[in-house]
């Protein structure tokens, strides 16, 4: 299936590994113009390179910068002034009881996963809706709809983006511009390699054993793969996808125990 986005210019934030690097590689494939973001320069370079290991006629660059600064937000803005695809995306707050939710730490939540995508979609918007074109990704979490107990402090910032995600979708859907949140859970990424290394530890077993006990809470019986999340990234991105805005879509092998 051809999407038909050959040529946009895809923004994608904190993609020098993990599943930022996964939707840069499928939108690379389907003949986007990406940029790369992220905080150190050499990971970014290694990640360029493995776009154009995996898409040998990739055209792809990339920027430096912290998205939880202002300083890190206006160096993408000043590499990329303008963007027909964004896809947001930041690592989540280390997991913790609510006992560890001081306020140091639920502002620290806000500004790595609230606030970065508000403000590049407030940087992007205006030409997307001047141009009539363009899609919005933002990559949340399952936690979003399913908190687990040491999860909500993520939960909860990536859930006032999905809230604000909602609002803004009304707002541009007539001008040809969607918004719509994928919310992976067990992706193997460097995340979950924390996770594991995590649960061996506290549980005194193998970091095998420990992927192995993680897996087995999906109901696919697997971790999700990275190109999965990635393509239905792409997807989303496409022009096939111009009649759905302001959905939350599971990447989860089927574990979402709700109806809706």
């Amino acid at each position: 299936m051809d999407l038909g986005i050959r040529g946009r210019r895809a923004m994608v934030a904190a993609s020098s590994q993990g599943l930022g690097l996964a939707c840069a590689v499928s939108l690379a494939r389907e003949g986007t113009l990406v940029t790369l973001n992220g905080r150190d320069e050499g990971r970014l370079s290694r990640a360029a390179d493995a776009v154009v290991a995996a898409v040998p006629d990739a055209s792809v660059a990339w920027v430096v910068g912290d998205l939880t600064t202002t300083a890190g937000r206006a160096a993408i803005l000043a590499a990329v002034p303008e963007a027909d695809i964004l896809v947001t995306n930041n690592a989540g707050p280390h997991p913790g009881g609510y006992e560890e939710w001081d306020a140091p730490s639920l502002h620290a939540a806000a500004d790595a996963n609230l606030v970065p995508a508000i403000e590049l979609m407030r940087a992007y918007l205006p030409g997307m809706r001047a141009r009539r074109w363009g899609r919005i990704v933002n990559i949340t979490s399952a936690m979003v709809t399913s908190p687990a107990p040491d999860m909500g402090l993520s939960a909860s910032a990536r859930a006032a983006l999905t809230a604000a995600a909602k609002a803004i979708s009304k707002e541009i859907a007539a001008d040809g511009v969607t918004v719509n949140n994928l919310l992976p859970e067990k992706i193997d990424t460097p995340r979950i390699a924390f996770m594991a290394q995590r649960r061996a530890r506290h549980e005194g077993i193998s970091v095998d054993k420990a992927y192995e006990r993680i897996a087995g809470t999906v109901a696919a019986r697997r971790l999700g793969r990275p190109e999965e999340l990635g393509d239905a990234c792409a997807f989303l991105c496409s022009e096939r996808a111009g009649y759905i805005s302001g959905q939350n879509l599971h990447l989860d092998g089927g574990s979402y125990e709700g109806v809706i």
